[in-house]
């Protein structure tokens, strides 16, 4: 994801990344109703291969290849140990990841959105891990 100014920054992980030869991609949407879908992104160091999508957020052009990931960096409002995720409420990456099996799915957060519990329905997608400034969350 191309984080907003309220989550967790995935810039230094996408430069990472790409300079080290992987293909880079993030979620693109054709219209607010319209699935997510991935394509290319080929420069986290300007984003300028980025417009603005129906949510308001950066996403690749409509001309960026297609890109199917197998790791999602994944965006969250609040974590718990146990790799349960709560998420914006729409959706979006439960629905993504039930219908792209198996994929890895590591969320990104600050320490502070560490939970004990949440609130989880059966189409929630549970997290392979987490990554905090200070730890890392995964299988036991």
């Amino acid at each position: 994801y191309h984080a907003g100014p309220y989550e967790a920054p995935t810039g230094g992980y996408a430069r990472f990344f790409h300079d080290a030869g992987h293909t880079i991609a993030l979620p693109r949407f054709t219209g607010r109703d319209a699935p997510m879908t991935f394509a290319h992104f080929s420069d986290p160091y300007a984003d300028s291969d980025l417009e603005v999508g129906p949510f308001g957020m950066l996403q690749p052009a409509t001309e960026a290849e297609p890109v199917t990931p197998d790791v999602l960096f994944v965006p969250l409002i609040g974590f718990t140990p146990a790799l349960d995720r709560l998420g914006q409420g729409s959706g979006h990456y439960d629905r993504w990841l039930a219908e792209h099996p198996p994929r890895l799915a590591v969320g990104l957060a600050w320490d502070v959105q560490a939970c004990d519990t949440l609130p989880t329905e059966p189409h929630d997608q549970r997290l392979d891990g987490v990554i905090t400034p200070t730890r890392m969350y995964g299988p036991n």
